[in-house]
């Protein structure tokens, strides 16, 4: 692996390297999907090319190296969140997948006509729109939590919202559109003082940035996605607490989730292969473990320090855009902005920015009702991660200001 530090990220990705319109490329989407560094493209290079074989299905030396592999990486994955068991490790598709699969099987263990589900009114579209259609399903009720207008949840408010009625409350860890950084302990004490509820956090936007530890916030479940903490599409994460797990129906069949099968009828696998059908992504969970290893050689402190100087020089500096305006201003925020200039379309900023090399987040952001409730219908949105640095700032504060004069 590629010694990593923050002062020579260029060495660890390639894409930074190179061109975008004839302007060296700025990436400021990681919000969206992160760029990828070269010991995951080599980890997952390498196993197509000297030692790919299938797992859990073969005895053959290739198969066997692929099913340690395998193995190792849901143990690197329960060490970097502190899940118990590797048991409680369920490889998915992604956090979307993740969720979706909760919805089906949570929902026929738990859910019921009459039941609540609580998510907040600024959820991404992927921890809203499984539940919406859980509860139809279902006949339950679906709830929101409403939110200051910084995108903090009102406690008060949710407090008032939790009863013995409501199952299920499901909120991101950190927004992907105002970067407000949930307090998740202290949100998940609350729904155990007052309901029986479980509680589902969606990791997408925090994972690469903090470290989680499941079970000092004491989440019954948590998501993420592999490609948004620098690995490859395709893979991701749903953690569960084992009994919640034990307790809950395979909702995909066929292939490893089974234990044995007749005509008639079939019995399941244990943990964690229950929830896995089909062959899994084996070179996506091979990428990820590189990722995680990639991670954890940088430190968290680190990308947090550099990630906060990053945040904070921006902010400072689009505050002096006369005609500018954040969507919030958080009290914990990422290093996550969205905004808009007014009277022009984001689409045309963002359209002119990239003839310059930046690369930014235009439209809904996948979370229409939470631009609803900030009272716009498209914004511009940058996202840094630990690669990028003050002067790219510069340069794109140049180029938008300039973007601007052109479009007023």
């Amino acid at each position: 692996m590629t010694t990593s530090h923050i002062d020579n990220y260029d060495q660890d990705f390639p894409m930074l390297s190179q061109k975008m319109n004839g302007h060296r490329l700025i990436y400021f989407d990681n919000g969206a999907t992160t760029l990828k560094p070269q010991c995951v493209i080599d980890a997952i290079s390498n196993f197509y090319k000297s030692s790919y074989g299938t797992v859990h299905r073969a005895v053959y030396e290739l198969a066997k190296h692929s099913d340690a592999q395998f193995h190792q990486a849901r143990v690197a994955v329960q060490k970097l969140i502190n899940a118990n068991s590797e048991k409680e490790i369920i490889f998915t598709s992604g956090t979307t997948d993740a969720i979706n699969k909760l919805a089906l099987s949570f929902g026929e263990a738990f859910i019921h006509e009459g039941d609540e589900i609580l998510i907040s009114e600024i959820e991404h579209h992927s921890n809203l729109v499984p539940w919406q259609m859980l509860a139809k399903r279902s006949k339950a009720v679906l709830k929101f939590i409403p939110t200051s207008d910084d995108g903090e949840i009102d406690l008060n408010a949710m407090r008032s919202l939790l009863s013995e009625k409501v199952k299920l409350v499901s909120l991101a860890h950190i927004s992907n559109v105002t970067g407000t950084c949930h307090l998740v302990k202290e949100i998940i004490k609350l729904v155990r003082s007052s309901c029986p509820a479980k509680v589902l956090i969606d990791g997408a936007q925090a994972i690469a940035h903090m470290p989680v530890d499941v079970k000092n916030i004491d989440a019954d479940f948590y998501v993420f996605s592999a490609h948004k903490m620098y690995g490859p599409t395709g893979i991701g994460v749903l953690y569960g607490k084992e009994n919640l797990l034990e307790a809950m129906p395979p909702v995909f069949g066929g292939g490893d989730m089974i234990d044995h099968v007749s005509l008639e009828k079939t019995s399941y696998n244990k943990l964690p292969y229950k929830f896995e059908a089909g062959t899994p992504n084996i070179a996506g969970v091979i990428g990820l473990k590189a990722a995680v290893e990639y991670l954890l050689s940088i430190g968290y402190e680190k990308i947090q320090k550099q990630e906060s100087k990053l945040l904070a020089y921006a902010l400072k500096e689009l505050k002096k855009i006369p005609a500018l305006k954040l969507v919030a201003e958080p009290k914990n925020q990422a290093a996550l902005i969205s905004f808009y200039v007014e009277g022009i379309h984001n689409l045309d900023l963002a359209s002119l920015l990239n003839f310059k090399g930046v690369a930014t987040r235009s439209g809904h952001l996948c979370a229409q009702p939470a631009l609803e409730k900030f009272g716009v219908s498209s914004i511009l949105r940058i996202s840094f991660a630990f690669y990028n640095t003050q002067s790219e700032i510069e340069m794109f504060i140049e180029h938008l200001k300039s973007a601007i004069s052109k479009l007023s």
